[in-house]
């Protein structure tokens, strides 16, 4: 019989993996952020890279109508087939592409969709280059299949994105591919198709695989981000209804992948997840009609609006920001004139003046501590309310 007394766990305690997984931070600051709201206090949250809009009517609508006609039994592991060519439509329609639904398959959110890339593709050991400051989750989603991030160094000199000279400099015996985003978290820099282009030379001369994040897209303020299946077909693309079509809570997420991958990416996501949410997929489907467009092209003006506010604020506050963010809900700030500690900084913007923003070292290691990111992902009243609580602490 089991004595009670006695740990049940094994003597080395929990896997070794467990230990190389840091917290989400920015996760922690909103859960502390709600907490003193919920005592009283008036928060600026601008934390999140969360749309603060509620999911859309027609969207909700379509949700309710798939649940009232009894949409509640599982769907294909791949995704029911009306939303994979929706997509494949959307791809024709923005990007001129011409997308088989079959190389698209439906996910439990973007995060999904890197756990399947992930598995199919990293044995232990393997290493993939990807940015820092970067998507903290990306690297750990790599070390859960035994392999690893291998961070690079970037900085306003590449717009905070690899290119083909740093995949050349940085490339290791043990590397098999190059992951970025476009636009990024934290910076919301883009690539154009030239650079795109040459990161993709630069991997398929190695024989890696380039896998690009693009859940950002739509969401873009200044020109527009090119698809990376513009110019390589057999890039891994990541995507999401979370940002553009503000679904966040809905967790679904779509991957693009070469026809050759897609029967093994199928046979994980049936072992892994065995299906997506039915009613969130039919749900989706009315993200990409007409009038649904229109709702997300006007909060997309509203962010527009919010990101040129923010910059000139931040910018006249004293923080620096060298990259120009062209797209997402993201102003990465260098914060140095104030602080060499970014995380004790937003500690006591948080618990003394009511601002939540997120720290650097969220994001990785490369000049982390002088680092803060803003998320304009609240109303402009708001936003202006953080500028004037900030401008009475900084002096």
């Amino acid at each position: 019989m089991l004595d009670p007394r006695k740990s049940i766990y094994r003597p080395g305690g929990f896997s070794q993996r467990m230990a190389e997984i840091e917290p989400f931070r920015v996760v922690e600051v909103l859960a502390r952020a709600t907490q003193l709201a919920a005592g009283g206090a008036d928060i600026v949250h601008m934390a999140a890279g969360e749309p603060d809009f509620v999911t859309a009517a027609p969207i909700v609508e379509a949700g309710q109508a798939a649940l009232a006609r009894g949409a509640t039994h599982y769907s294909q592991a791949a995704g029911i087939p009306q939303l994979r060519e929706a997509l494949s439509r959307h791809y024709a329609d923005v990007y001129g592409l011409d997308i088989a639904p079959s190389r698209i398959l439906i996910t439990p959110g973007a995060s999904g969709a890197l756990l399947l890339i992930a598995a199919l593709l990293m044995n232990p050991g393997d290493g993939m280059l990807m940015t820092d400051p970067g998507y903290p989750c990306n690297r750990h989603f790599m070390r859960l299949v035994e392999g690893r991030g291998q961070l690079v160094p970037v900085g306003a000199g590449s717009n905070y994105q690899l290119n083909a000279e740093l995949v050349q400099a940085h490339w290791q015996d043990n590397t098999i591919g190059a992951m970025v985003a476009s636009p990024a978290n934290p910076t919301g820099t883009a690539l154009s198709q030239e650079e795109l282009t040459g990161l993709s030379g630069a991997v398929r001369s190695r024989n890696g695989y380039l896998l690009v994040d693009e859940i950002y897209h739509g969401l873009v303020y200044d020109g527009s981000a090119p698809s990376v299946l513009e110019v390589d077909p057999d890039a891994f693309v990541i995507n999401s209804f979370s940002k553009y079509f503000g679904m966040t809570g809905w967790r679904l997420g779509w991957l693009v992948a070469p026809e050759a991958a897609t029967a093994e990416m199928e046979k994980l996501s049936q072992n892994l997840f065995i299906s997506m949410s039915t009613m969130a997929q039919y749900a989706a489907l009315a993200g990409f009609e007409p009038g649904t467009r229109e709702i997300l092209e006007q909060r997309r003006e509203i962010f527009g609006q919010r990101r040129d506010y923010l910059l000139s604020a931040v910018q006249e506050l004293g923080f620096l920001v060298p990259c120009h963010p062209q797209g997402a809900f993201y102003i990465y700030a260098d914060a140095s004139r104030f602080t060499d500690d970014s995380q004790q900084f937003c500690l006591n913007l948080l618990e003394e003046h009511g601002i939540a923003l997120t720290p650097g070292v969220d994001f990785g290691h490369h000049l982390a501590s002088q680092h803060v990111r803003f998320s304009y992902t609240t109303s402009m009243d708001r936003l202006e309310l953080a500028v004037e609580r900030l401008a009475k602490v900084l002096g």
